[in-house]
């Protein structure tokens, strides 16, 4: 009785948090991809203090999370916190002819990123990097191997030279978010740490277990285009 009293106590502390309009905003927002409370701010046309209030009232509730930037240390990106909120209603992303994951060299995580999508959704699905590297990282093909994905066809590819405009661009790397220019930048990030600098089998998987996790919770709301996407 005592377990299930607290399992009610937090799960009600959780319903308070979202019961305010504009923190069932920040929520919502937060349910695609992470983002600066300042870009919270002006997606939401909202003071920043008074985004730093809701944060800090949905951070006490255990909704969301702040993480630091690898690319731009003054930097932090808030994110949802899944075992507290397993399912957000987020708004649908309609007539999506290609999913595009972006990072920095191409080597890991937009590789992984695109094959998993490519299982769960019948959006097609590619991966690019702002500064791709000469090969796919070796632990990102073992990691892939383990899950069951051919990484055998995989290739680095400069964003410049993949993405079009009608593309869903998903960065899932800080540095390249940053980085690319305003016209280029990704309507979707995934700040999800770099494995490659501690270089484990363990990193490569956790890096696999997010992003895995993240594409089963978009991929329901993202709709293809009319008479594309049926073939992925």
């Amino acid at each position: 009785m005592n377990v299930e009293r607290t399992s009610l106590v937090e799960r009600a502390r959780v319903h308070a948090a979202l019961g305010d309009p504009a923190r069932l905003a920040i929520v919502e927002a937060l349910a695609i991809g992470d983002a600066a409370p300042g870009e919270l701010a002006a997606l939401l046309q909202m003071p920043t203090n008074l985004v730093a209030h809701h944060l800090k009232v949905l951070q006490d509730a255990g909704v969301v999370m702040r993480g630091r930037s690898e690319g731009d240390h003054r930097r932090t990106y808030v994110r949802l916190v899944p075992e507290t909120l397993a399912l957000v209603a987020g708004p649908s992303v309609h007539d999506v002819p290609r999913v595009v994951f972006v990072c920095t060299h191409n080597s890991a995580r937009s590789q992984l990123a695109a094959a998993i999508w490519t299982r769960r959704s019948h959006v097609p699905a590619v991966s690019a990097g702002t500064r791709p590297a000469e090969r796919v990282h070796p632990r990102a093909v073992k990691a892939a191997r383990r899950r069951g994905l051919d990484p055998g066809s995989w290739r680095t590819a400069r964003v410049s030279d993949v993405v079009e405009p009608d593309d869903l661009v998903i960065a899932v790397c800080d540095i390249a978010y940053e980085q690319l220019p305003a016209e280029s930048r990704p309507r979707v990030h995934w700040s999800v740490p770099d494995p490659a600098p501690t270089n484990t089998d363990a990193a490569f998987e956790a890096a696999y277990d997010e992003i895995a996790g993240r594409i089963d919770r978009l991929a329901p709301m993202v709709a293809a285009s009319k008479g594309k996407g049926s073939g992925a």
